[in-house]
């Protein structure tokens, strides 16, 4: 199955799309793919806004990309674009580092006013890098998404439901199995 690379821009340690990142994260390891996840966040901050190329944790980010068949690209959205920490990262990545990958972006966000943001915002930048492939994403709005005191994600049945189907045509683009939207939970 493939390799993926999943990005989380978001530059909360308590974030929501972080986690709805992980949860889709283990329904593609359901579907036979390896997943591995980047936080920009984890990132050194000098490096990224220095711009430095050669920082041994960027080197290794790039590699990341590099290795990965798919990439699933989330993000929140502030002021009607994708997040800032996110930018710094792919300023850094070399200009055709999506070369012959397939692409999901996803972002959260507390108004559907912002969702708009994938197309307008994110989708031209992902689109320069030259993906074989960018799917289109899904904007999840942040009351959708709860995370209980002891840590248990929920998602509201429509937003899990598109979800799950979003994902499921990222995997079969993939050459992944895909589960049943019956059977997604």
């Amino acid at each position: 199955m493939a390799t993926i690379l999943s990005v989380s821009g978001s530059p909360s340690a308590t974030s929501r799309t972080a986690r709805l990142l992980e949860h889709l994260d283990e329904r593609l390891r359901g579907q036979g793919h390896e997943v591995t996840s980047l936080q920009v966040r984890t990132l050194p901050a000098d490096a990224l806004l220095g711009a430095e190329f050669g920082h041994p944790a960027i080197v290794d980010a790039v590699a990341r990309f590099e290795r990965a068949d798919g990439i699933v690209i989330g993000t929140p959205v502030y002021k009607a674009a994708y997040s800032g920490l996110l930018k710094s990262l792919l300023d850094l990545l070399p200009q055709y580092a999506l070369a012959g990958k397939t692409v999901l972006p996803l972002a959260t966000g507390g108004t559907t006013a912002h969702v708009l943001a994938l197309d307008y915002a994110l989708r031209p930048v992902l689109n320069s890098m030259g993906p074989h492939h960018i799917l289109p994403g899904w904007f999840t709005l942040d009351r959708d998404v709860t995370v209980g005191e002891n840590g248990e994600l929920a998602v509201a049945k429509p937003s899990a439901e598109a979800l799950a189907e979003v994902t499921d045509r990222f995997s079969a683009a993939l050459g992944g199995r895909t589960v049943a939207l019956a059977q997604a939970g």
